[in-house]
């Protein structure tokens, strides 16, 4: 069996409510979160999982709230010698333009993306400004999408499943890594979100859905079981990942 290192690369940033990660918890402070491109190192393929921001905000203050560098796709890419023309394989968490805006970049890329995705970006709904379809249209265009309907393995030891709880096609990658089964989310939470403080615990919450999300009912059991799928969670958006090399 494969056993992968998750590097995580700073590939963008946003400062806003931390209410927008944490569901009917701790509205009105302001909260930084880094935006990840994850790549995927140990297999035949080069791998990453999301693509991050085309034009990031680089600051100091920025930096200092996620507590590591924030770098461009170029930058962060050749820190493991890597240009987008090397990228073998992109699996995508979901849409939001956040997380797909370099995907251009990855010409001789295969995507994988969930099919509720493609039909959500191609016909978001008015609340989710998130979606911005153009940032697929190069990819689109050139035929390199793999559209993935159910849960799957994709390549020994990495395998996808639909967790709807923050975008209707998002998808959570399970890695074999030396920590065990690994899952990076496929929606936008922290670490407080699975490791709720004892004010939360104390109302008899295991967890606390994403601060954005299509159902906090169904959001809230799909953490729960992801939760007890994996030996080691990575939050989509938590900040202790911005100064770690690998994991």
């Amino acid at each position: 069996m494969s056993t992968y290192t998750i590097h995580p690369i700073v590939m963008g940033s946003k400062v806003f409510d931390k209410g927008m990660m944490t569901y009917q918890y701790d509205y009105g402070t302001s909260y930084t979160i880094p935006i990840y491109c994850w790549y995927i190192e140990g297999g035949d393929k080069r791998i990453l999982i999301d693509t991050g921001e085309m034009h990031p905000v680089i600051s100091d203050d920025r930096e200092q709230a996620i507590g590591g560098r924030i770098y461009t796709f170029e930058e962060g890419l050749a820190r493991h010698g890597l240009k987008g023309e090397d990228i073998d394989v992109v699996i995508h968490t979901h849409l939001h333009s956040d997380h797909c805006e370099n995907d251009y970049k990855c010409s001789n890329a295969v995507f994988y993306i969930h099919e509720k995705e493609l039909e959500t970006i191609s016909n978001p709904h008015p609340l989710d400004y998130r979606y911005v379809e153009d940032f697929i249209f190069e990819i689109r265009e050139a035929n390199q999408i793999e559209v993935v309907t159910g849960d799957q393995e994709l390549f020994p030891g990495i395998s996808v499943m639909h967790t709807p709880a923050h975008t209707p096609g998002g998808m959570t990658v399970f890695i074999d890594t030396a920590r065990g089964k690994t899952a990076i989310t496929g929606f936008c939470v922290i670490r407080e979100n699975f490791e709720p403080p004892i004010q939360i615990r104390a109302m008899e919450m295991e967890v606390i859905p994403p601060g954005t999300n299509i159902n906090s009912y169904d959001s809230y059991n799909m953490m729960l079981k992801v939760r007890d799928m994996a030996d080691y969670i990575i939050p989509l958006h938590e900040p202790e990942f911005a100064a770690v090399d690998s994991i």
